[in-house]
């Protein structure tokens, strides 16, 4: 597995979902992935993390995500503590906040499309 261990934020297990397309495309890449979210399920054989449940995540690189600016508050202290390098921003996740937050921390905030950055090797 890639050394680039990623936690999706709003996984789902709707095989339609951008959340589930970029599970795929890390999936592809041999990249570890984990799902968290509200929603129960599993994605690719991985069961989804209750992120109500604030889920212990050792060693994250990047943290994806799929759940919009006024559903993040909530989360940011979470999402911090799970110390990633980066966090993307994928397009509708846009929060200059929560990006200021993360910079504050000494974290990577990029407003980008994990998909386009995967298929693009940008990731």
């Amino acid at each position: 597995m890639d050394y680039k261990k990623t936690v999706i934020i709003g996984a789902s297990p709707n095989p339609s979902r951008y959340a589930y397309l970029a599970a795929q495309m890390l999936q592809d890449r041999n990249i570890h992935f984990v799902p968290v979210g509200i929603k129960s399920g599993d994605v690719l054989g991985q069961p989804i993390l209750n992120l109500k449940d604030k889920p212990k995540i050792s060693e994250v690189h990047t943290i994806t995500l799929y759940i919009g600016p006024q559903n993040q508050p909530e989360w940011y202290d979470y999402l911090l503590s799970l110390s990633p390098k980066r966090i993307i921003f994928n397009p509708g996740t846009e929060n200059a906040e929560f990006a200021a937050k993360a910079k504050e921390n000494g974290i990577e905030a990029l407003y980008a499309c994990n998909l386009v950055m995967l298929s693009s090797g940008q990731f």
